[in-house]
């Protein structure tokens, strides 16, 4: 919609645009406007509110990085209850097209709904799509690795195979917050050589032992469990 892409222009941020490009290295940059995180999620606030907030999310695809960002944001607020909620992603989610507005998209009330959000990440896992495969893992590692954690759950992330790198790259982030907060459950992925692809064993060592939250000593061990290349 032309009239909120003006809006949006209207609040831009030159400085903030080049350093958001230079970490999104899929989008072009004059698909980027520059928008900083607080001013976009008060922007998507108040937007929510107005009428034409639920005609800005059927005109799909949008071309700007923050319209992406919008519609993400609007989704829980024009949505009422959480299949709808589940239905507007899913409608959205063949549009998104970079790590960031895919990260952004998990909506906080999937926390008070596991046992309908956790049949649906099953079938995000069977999309073609990079980020709906991502999305499925971004809600997986945010929302069942605490008091909804099981250990099925770490062996169907362990059976995803995939060349894409923000698929493996979000798997090995899943695993990395699974050594993290179910260590026990967690470690005999990468004692037994369950997890196939070294990149992602690896990786998931790598960003646990950065983590203040693990131990001295478990660091040291799983630093041994490294695959050589």
């Amino acid at each position: 919609m032309e009239n909120v892409t003006k809006r949006l222009f209207a609040i831009q941020d030159l400085k903030y645009r080049d350093f958001i490009s230079s970490l999104i290295p899929t989008i072009d940059k004059d698909n980027v406007i520059g928008i900083r995180s607080p001013v976009m999620k008060t922007f998507a606030k108040k937007f929510a509110k107005e009428k034409d907030s639920y005609l800005f999310i059927k005109e799909v695809p949008h071309r700007y990085l923050e319209e992406n960002y919008l519609h993400a944001a609007l989704i829980p607020f024009i949505s009422e209850g959480i299949d709808q909620i589940i239905n507007n992603i899913d409608e959205f989610l063949p549009y998104v097209d970079n790590w960031a507005v895919c990260d952004s998209l998990p909506p906080k009330v999937f926390g008070e709904h596991h046992d309908t959000v956790y049949p649906r990440i099953l079938n995000w896992f069977k999309s073609e799509h990079t980020y709906t495969v991502r999305f499925g893992l971004v809600t997986l590692l945010t929302f069942f690795l605490d008091d909804h954690f099981s250990a099925d759950i770490n062996d169907i992330v362990a059976s995803i195979e995939s060349e894409e790198y923000y698929i493996n790259m979000a798997i090995a982030w899943y695993f990395s917050y699974a050594l993290i907060k179910q260590y026990e459950e967690t470690l005999p992925l990468f004692q037994n050589d369950i997890i196939k692809n070294s990149w992602v064993h690896n990786k998931s060592i790598q960003k646990a032992v950065e983590s203040y939250r693990i131990s001295g000593d478990r660091k040291e061990y799983l630093k041994s469990l490294r695959k050589k290349r």
